[in-house]
């Protein structure tokens, strides 16, 4: 077994260097590699390989090393295939994690907890010639069902498994070993990358795999064009949908300002839904008055776009939103409630919106924001920032408290000393 892939070096290269490329080149050699998992999730990590070419060794070192639960992931086609039924018909995991019943090989195999016969398991359910009577029920190998979409829908090492076996051209289907400490608990990142270290790994984050797949596939889908007069000026409204969403009205405009082109700078509002602030009037954040306040600067410049994203609450949904001011009610500041509530202070994802410029022709954008983030996220995705526009909206008595926040704990450049005085 080659865990390490050609070009190994040393623990900072590897830990900082490692890209999803090489991961990909990594497992469609047969080697293994660290997936870790967000900070706020599980913040874990796990060993990841093709399982079509699990063996001996390569399973014995997920047991005798990583120490965690030997796992294979597979994509709902292949489980289907197999008739491999849910382990249970509520799943109350933690994170929803779908495993199955558990097999083993029927043929080939006595026991089937070994290493060897453990490798015969997770190869044959990995094999396109495999059927459901070649299997036990129950077995020591616990087959999960990834989430069609893979880690673009559910942002776990199960998903992270099917989409890097897939991406390197094997069987949809992994071996996944969570890695724990010589104590018995769980592997942090700075264990991970000593372990990186001593057994010649390479690390990814589903973080950067969630980026990869967002650059080089298309994940978004034109559905209508239509015009679009506004009390602000005439737009075309472009309608895109993401192509794995399940919601089939969640779809995202870009409302379009006279003649873009690839040649020229064009001027851009990325702008997140907010039912409240943008259609209710709503005085506790600044949504609606900049919503307004960037149609009219593109109005006035004669072209430009302005991106309306389906990502209400940074992310966390309308209700969500609501509990989030219940406890803002209570004293806490947004940013705290967000956390309260078990979600980091932001969640959106620019990756689609970078999709949907991309797709309109621009290359090149003035970026009306004062998010530094949010430019961060959009040229991660290929597209070229050239200028900041900023959007002064002066505070209120409701929102002055979020604004500050915004300011202090997410970076945003509102410069409120000099609008307050």
């Amino acid at each position: 077994m080659n865990r390490t892939g050609e070009g190994a070096g040393t623990l900072e290269e590897e830990a900082a260097t490692t890209t999803v490329e090489e991961a990909i080149e990594t497992i469609r050699q047969g080697g293994m590699v660290i997936v870790v998992d967000d900070e706020s999730r599980e913040n874990e990590g796990d060993l990841v390989m093709a399982a079509e070419l699990a063996d001996t060794e390569s399973i014995n070192f997920m047991i005798s090393r990583a120490r965690g639960l030997v796992c294979v992931p597979m994509d709902e086609r292949t489980a289907n295939r197999l008739n491999l039924e849910p382990m249970v018909r509520e799943n109350t995991d933690l994170h929803s994690t779908a495993f199955t019943v558990s097999v083993d090989a029927r043929e080939g195999v006595t026991t089937g907890i070994s290493a060897a016969e453990r490798a015969i398991t997770a190869r044959l359910l990995a094999s396109p010639d495999s059927s459901p009577e070649m299997f036990r029920r129950p077995g020591h190998m616990f087959p999960l069902i990834a989430r069609k979409g893979g880690v673009l829908k559910r942002a776990g090492h199960t998903e992270a498994a099917v989409d890097l076996a897939r991406l390197s051209g094997r069987s949809p289907v992994g071996v996944i070993c969570e890695i724990m400490k010589d104590d018995g608990t769980m592997a942090r990142f700075p264990d991970l990358v000593m372990f990186a270290k001593t057994h010649g790994l390479k690390i990814i984050t589903i973080e950067e795999l969630i980026r990869y797949r967002n650059r080089k596939e298309k994940l978004v889908e034109k559905v209508a064009v239509v015009n679009l007069p506004t009390e602000y000026g005439d737009f075309i409204a472009h309608a895109y949908m993401f192509v794995l969403e399940e919601m089939k009205d969640k779809i995202h405009l870009a409302l379009v300002k006279g003649e873009i082109s690839p040649d020229r700078e064009a001027l851009v509002r990325v702008h997140s839904e907010c039912l409240t602030g943008d259609a209710l009037g709503s005085l506790r954040c600044d949504c609606g008055p900049q919503l307004r306040a960037a149609m009219a600067m593109i109005e006035a410049e004669g072209s430009g776009v302005l991106l309306y994203m389906r990502q209400e609450g940074r992310g966390i949904g309308l209700l969500e939103k609501l509990h989030a001011y219940e406890l803002q009610e209570k004293g806490l500041d947004t940013v705290e409630a967000n956390e309260a509530l078990g979600y980091r202070p932001d969640l959106r994802d620019y990756g689609i919106g970078a999709q949907i410029l991309a797709d309109l022709g621009l290359k090149r954008i003035r970026l009306i924001t004062n998010n530094p983030r949010k430019i961060i996220g959009l040229e991660g995705y290929g597209l070229e920032v050239v200028d900041r526009v900023p959007l002064v909206i002066s505070p209120n008595t409701f929102n002055e408290k979020y604004l500050k926040t915004k300011e202090s704990k997410l970076g945003h450049l509102l410069h409120l000393k000099d609008i307050i005085g």
